[in-house]
């Protein structure tokens, strides 16, 4: 399909953990810096920027946050955080008022959000587990930014494309994780104001 003309580039920040950051690989095979590829090839003008941290929580990501903004202005933050606070077991409201707090910083901000959602093991318990998965979309409904439920989404089963640790995506799996994240960005990036836009909910 036709892509809108921009009249200038667009910004993208992704700000995630290792799944984002490329853990156990070059960076250059991750999905974020394959995004920026594609989006090349497709004739977006866009910089993709990637603020990843191995390990990061959405504790570390508020304090980070800020900062990032300002440095790089984004037109589309990719909020992609709350795994390693999950597999941690740390306190779903914790985790709730962390992502809500980033989400509301990158809309002041005048950016675009997708919040991508994520899924831990059934050992952690039914309760928690559910609480822990329902707590994006939540989030994203009640601040009206773009949701995606799970960038692993039929990846993390397949344990062909997953690392010796079971977790993290081997250099195979990271074009399907574009494949996940590609129909938002070009939706949430067209012109228009930064605001709510038909992606979200979706």
């Amino acid at each position: 399909m036709p892509f809108p003309a921009y009249t200038q580039e667009r910004t993208i920040l992704v700000f995630g953990d290792s799944i984002s950051a490329a853990y156990g690989m070059d960076p250059d095979k991750g999905w974020v810096h394959l995004l920026g590829e594609r989006l090349k090839r497709e004739g977006i003008t866009a910089r993709v920027v990637n603020a990843s941290v191995s390990g990061e929580t959405t504790g570390g990501g508020l304090v980070r946050l800020p900062k990032t903004l300002e440095v790089h202005q984004p037109d589309l933050v990719v909020l992609e955080l709350g795994g390693n606070d999950g597999l941690r077991g740390y306190p779903l409201d914790k985790i709730r008022d962390n992502l809500a707090a980033m989400t509301g910083m990158a809309k002041s901000a005048g950016a675009n959000v997708l919040l991508v959602g994520m899924v831990l093991p059934p050992n952690y318990g039914k309760r928690y587990t559910q609480g822990f998965e329902a707590l994006f979309n939540e989030i994203a409904a009640e601040n009206q930014v773009a949701f995606l439920p799970f960038l692993l989404d039929g990846i993390a089963t397949p344990q062909s494309l997953l690392q010796r640790d079971g977790i993290h995506p081997k250099p195979e799996a990271q074009a399907l994780m574009v494949d996940q994240v590609w129909p938002k960005v070009v939706e949430l990036l067209g012109p228009g104001d930064h605001g709510a836009t038909d992606a979200v909910g979706k």
